[in-house]
Parts: structure tokens; C-alpha cells; sequence
């Protein structure tokens, strides 16, 4: 199926798995269709299975946005208590249309939790609550791990209650992006087809004798391989190491759920010049689970060293120590595991790497142990000329015999959709969808809005990272109004943007935006009173104070902007 013709399937508001080999445009479709709504104002929500899978989506993990979590089942007692939740509440009920990106990795129990949840929610006992779902994957990528070996067809989402239920229309892409039609290409078909010929397995082998550049990503399929290759590596650096030891409170036995969940070492060992992945979701600080950088240095702060990392955009921030915690149906924390987010990554699993797109890479699959596997690390390149192969098993090179069959069954499927919606001009239907969700049909203000994403992309395509720019203009002596205005940015942000400059200790003389002594004092008393007052709904979810309980107590002296300011120079 063409990309086209998917589109057209997708603005209907049918519900849709979008599937295809690697490199055949899924995540450029899904982008297409959330700016097609996002110009119509229909609101979207982009998720994926995984940290690094949202990199490519600038989504969020289902986990977190469901409010699902880590948990294995929910009640209705769960499920009263998150409806609790104000923030989940408002974004599960803005939400029109759901996109779940590498649904291969999401747990076909995770499926029907938030099927489950979105029915709660919405009060809709329509499959997902009535909201059109979109997801998109290959499941001949690795299925999610589980801890009491589980077989794949447990485990695969489209042998869910919720999958049968959502009666996902099969959009199955067939065009090639990123290969294009080079000898990898083949071979991934070939595997996919399960019918690799000795001429691919002879080119795989011959890759052995390539020369990479040194810095190059290197993939493996155990732990212990990953382990023993990150702590050489680390060895050989001579600067001094500084070791973070994870702080851990609480209940002993939920802690051991903490410790087993949680991929940041219990003792992170780390050196300048060390290869690093952070393990943790934090956009608001510019990083997610997935996001690889280099330790470039140490800082000391309160009496503590913390890390200073450079993304590979080019961004370099100082790298604080994250928590993860169990809390009760009140809210209040059972055990907490508190660490710096990040472990090394001179090498990585094949399991870690879905998502990826590599320039060049080491791979060594002689210890394959999983079927799939193979092809997960293969597909990550764009050509062979990339690759340097160190071995293969019998099993590299299979994959699961019933993701085989299902992918056979999608092609059928995807085939007869194909020769319904190829030609057909459906332009009523994707009005009347538009019309379903409440958004615009208004060819001024599509077009008006379609400006503004595009000077959205253009910001964000931009060569300078975004702080950057903001620095550059600090530098020139702009005020927050007029740098607000010359970067069509909310005054909000360029504050965000000084707070962040200021964490990553960036040499800058911000004594200008300070506001006065009276007004940092009203501040930090106000917040200190929120603090002592100890109301959940004071709170955000990370364990930060709201701005509006701060805001209620100084109006109307202060606005919100006036306290983002001085919260920026405050010590609380």
C-alpha cells in the first residue's frame, strides 16, 4: 500500500494498524496525518511502546500517558483513583485520536489496560472509549520482555481482547525509504519472507572484513556482553572516576520491584570521555529514556558532583539525580530509588536499539537467542556499507513462526483495503470525521495554522538547538518580551529557557531579568507555605509545586510570568 492511499484510510477515523518493513515510511505517515489534524485543531496524542521509540515522535511513553505505568492489571478501585488525577483527566479527555508508535514492544495486557482505561475515562464502552487509535510497528521487531517466560503469543498485542476489539483497519506500507533498493534491502525482504539466500548470507559474512570509523554504535544480544565491552571501554580512559551510588528508601520488598524496573545502576561508575544513554523520560530538561551523549565533565553542586553530559545535538547540560517511587492510593511514597538517569553505552542490546536508524554499526549475533533478533539489528542500517558484522547462529536470521503468519494474514488484509481505498474520494467522510472530533473545516484558519506549524518546523529544523538561540539573543541584551517575540515563543518558554541555561551552568549574566528583593521574597515565602501546607493538588506529578497555588496566594500583585521569573533566581 502506498503512503496515499494509508492517509486516506487514517483521516477517515477508522482505527488502523500502520505496518511495514523497516525503513518504508511509517513514522513519516504518522507525522503527515498529525499535522493534517493538528492544522484542523483536532487534538492528538503521540505515544510509543518505548523511551527511544518516542524520540522519533516527540511523543511520550503509553505508559505514562495512560497512567498505566509498570502495573500488570488494573481494578476499578485503580482505575477511581487515577481518574483522581486532574492532569490524567484532562489529557485522556482533550485527547481525539491516539497514536501508539512500535506497538511490537507494548504487551498485549498493556493493550486491553489502556483500552481498559480509555473506556473508564471517556465513560464509553466503544472500543479505546470511542477515540479513533492508531498503531504502527513491525512485529517481526522484538516482542516485549516478560519476566516469567511468557510465550510470544501471550505477549504479542494482536492476540489481545483489545486488538480484536478495535477492529484495526490494516494499512501494510510497501514502498522503501530507507534501504531504498540496495543488497540490505534484500537481505531484510528475504528474512521477512523467511528464504534468505546463501548469496545474502555470504555478503553479511564478507562485512566482517570492513573497516568502521572507532566511535560507532556496537550491538550485542546479552547483557553480559554489553556489561564486560562498557567497563573495558571505561577502564581505558585515565581521567579519575567519579562513582553515584542510588539512594533507596522504603518498603525493602517494593524496592526489589524498584531495582529490577529501574535501568540505572544501582552504582554508576562514570569518567570524563564516557559513552553514556540516559535510562529516564525528562522533556521538560531536554532528554529522554534512549538519548546518547558524552560525559565532558563534573560539576560540584551543594556538595555533590553531578555529571556534565553533551547530547549528540550538541546541547550539554548537567545531569541531576532522577527518582522513581511506588506511591499508595494517596499519593503518598512507599519506596524511592533515586539515581543519576543515565548508564554507559559504548555498547547497547539489540532489544535496547529498536527505533534506531544507524549510519554505521558492529553487530554480533553468534549468540542469537531470540528469533527476531537479527533482523531488529539489521534493519537499524541503511546500507551494508554500514555494517560490520562479527558473527551469526543458526537463529539470527528466523523469525517467530506466528508473527509470520500474522504478517501474512496483514499483507491479505492490507491488499483488499488496498483495492477499496486506492482511488476512492472520501473527502466526505474525512470531513465528517473532523467534524466528530470538533475541530476546523475553515480554509482560512487551516491555512493560518499551517503557518504557524511551519514556522514551528522551522524553529525546530533550525541548525542552532533552541536554548542555544535563546542564548544568543540574552547575548545581545533582548528583553524576555522582545526575545519572546523575534522567536514567536511564549514568554513562558524564554523563562523555561533562562532556567534551564542557569541548571546546565552556562556562563551568562542574567542579573538583568532579576526582579527586585521584595518580589524574590514573596516568592520563596509563598512557595515555602505551599510546601508547608502539604495539599496533593499543590503538586505536580514529579513532586514539584504547581505555579497556581503560589499565584492564588500573591494576586494580584503577581502574575504568572512575574513568578516563573523569580523562581528561576530563588534557592527553594
Amino acid at each position: 500500500m502506498k503512503q496515499t492511499t494509508a492517509l486516506n484510510i487514517l483521516k477517515t477515523g477508522a482505527n488502523v494498524f500502520l505496518t511495514g518493513s523497516a525503513g518504508a515510511g511509517k513514522t513519516y505517515t504518522l507525522n503527515q496525518y498529525i499535522h493534517y489534524l493538528r492544522a484542523r485543531k483536532v487534538p492528538v496524542a503521540i505515544t510509543a511502546s518505548t523511551g527511544i521509540a518516542a524520540t522519533h515522535m516527540n511523543g511520550m511513553t503509553i505508559h505514562a500517558w495512560s497512567g498505566i505505568g509498570i502495573k500488570d492489571n488494573l481494578d476499578d478501585d485503580e482505575l477511581s483513583w487515577m481518574f483522581e488525577r486532574k492532569y490524567l483527566r484532562e489529557q485522556i479527555d482533550k485527547t481525539e485520536v491516539l497514536i501508539i508508535d512500535e506497538i511490537s514492544m507494548l504487551h498485549g495486557k498493556q493493550l486491553d489496560m489502556v483500552n481498559q482505561v480509555l473506556k473508564f475515562f471517556k465513560q464509553n464502552d466503544k472500543a479505546f472509549g470511542g477515540i479513533q487509535v492508531i498503531v504502527a510497528g513491525d512485529f517481526f521487531q522484538l516482542p516485549p520482555v516478560s519476566k516469567n517466560k511468557e510465550a510470544n503469543r501471550d505477549k504479542f498485542c494482536f492476540m489481545s481482547a483489545a486488538w480484536q476489539e478495535a477492529k484495526f483497519s490494516i494499512c501494510y506500507l510497501t514502498e522503501q525509504y530507507r534501504q531504498q533498493n540496495n543488497q540490505l534491502n534484500q537481505i531484510l525482504n528475504e528474512i521477512r519472507q523467511q528464504n534468505v539466500s546463501a548469496q545474502s548470507i555470504q555478503f553479511l559474512q564478507q562485512t566482517k572484513q570492513q573497516t568502521l570509523e572507532k566511535d560507532i554504535t556496537r550491538l550485542f544480544t546479552h547483557n553480559v556482553d554489553v556489561e564486560q565491552i562498557n567497563q573495558r571501554h571505561l577502564a581505558s580512559l585515565s581521567q579519575s572516576e567519579k562513582v553515584f551510588t542510588a539512594e533507596l528508601t522504603g518498603n525493602q520488598k517494593l524496592l526489589q520491584t524498584l531495582i529490577s524496573n529501574v535501568r540505572a545502576p544501582q552504582e554508576l561508575i562514570l569518567k570524563q570521555g564516557a559513552k553514556v544513554m540516559f535510562v529516564k523520560n525528562n522533556m521538560e530538561n531536554g532528554y529522554i529514556n534512549g538519548t546518547l551523549g558524552e560525559v565532558v565533565g563534573f560539576v560540584e553542586e551543594q556538595q555533590k558532583w553531578l555529571p556534565k553530559v553533551k547530547l549528540r545535538s550538541g546541547l550539554t547540560m548537567i545531569v541531576s539525580p532522577e527518582t522513581w517511587s511506588i506511591d499508595n492510593d494517596s499519593g503518598k511514597t512507599l519506596a524511592s530509588y533515586s539515581q543519576i538517569p543515565l548508564c554507559l553505552a559504548w555498547a547497547i542490546t539489540v532489544h535496547k536499539s529498536q527505533g534506531m536508524t544507524l549510519e554505521a554499526a558492529e553487530i554480533d549475533l553468534s549468540q542469537t537467542f531470540e528469533k527476531g533478533q537479527g533482523y531488529v539489528a539489521l534493519s537499524r542500517l541503511k546500507s551494508l556499507e554500514g555494517l560490520r558484522l562479527l558473527g551469526l547462529n543458526d537463529t539470527a536470521l528466523q523469525l517467530d513462526s506466528l508473527a509470520f503468519k500474522a504478517d501474512q494474514r496483514f499483507i491479505e488484509l492490507s491488499a483488499q483495503a488496498d483495492t477499496v481505498w486506492a482511488n476512492k474520494n472520501a473527502q466526505q467522510e474525512h470531513d465528517d470525521f473532523i467534524k466528530q472530533c470538533g475541530g476546523s473545516l475553515v480554509l482560512e484558519e487551516i491555512e493560518r495554522y499551517e503557518r504557524k506549524l511551519a514556522r514551528m518546523a522551522k524553529n525546530k529544523d533550525n541548525d542552532t538547538p533552541t536554548l542555544e538561540q535563546t542564548k544568543e539573543l540574552v547575548l545581545k541584551g533582548l528583553t524576555i518580551a522582545e526575545i519572546s517575540q523575534q522567536r514567536e515563543l511564549a514568554q513562558s518558554t524564554i523563562i523555561n529557557h533562562l532556567e534551564r541555561l542557569i541548571a546546565q551552568g552556562t556562563q551568562l549574566d542574567l542579573s538583568r531579568y532579576k526582579p527586585s528583593d521584595d518580589v524574590l521574597k514573596k516568592v520563596a515565602t509563598s512557595y515555602k507555605q505551599v510546601l508547608a501546607a502539604d495539599n496533593d493538588e499543590d503538586f505536580n506529578e514529579d513532586g514539584t509545586v504547581k505555579l497556581r497555588p503560589i499565584y492564588e496566594l500573591l494576586k494580584p500583585s503577581l502574575g504568572y510570568n512575574d513568578i516563573r521569573l523569580a523562581l528561576v533566581f530563588v534557592d527553594v
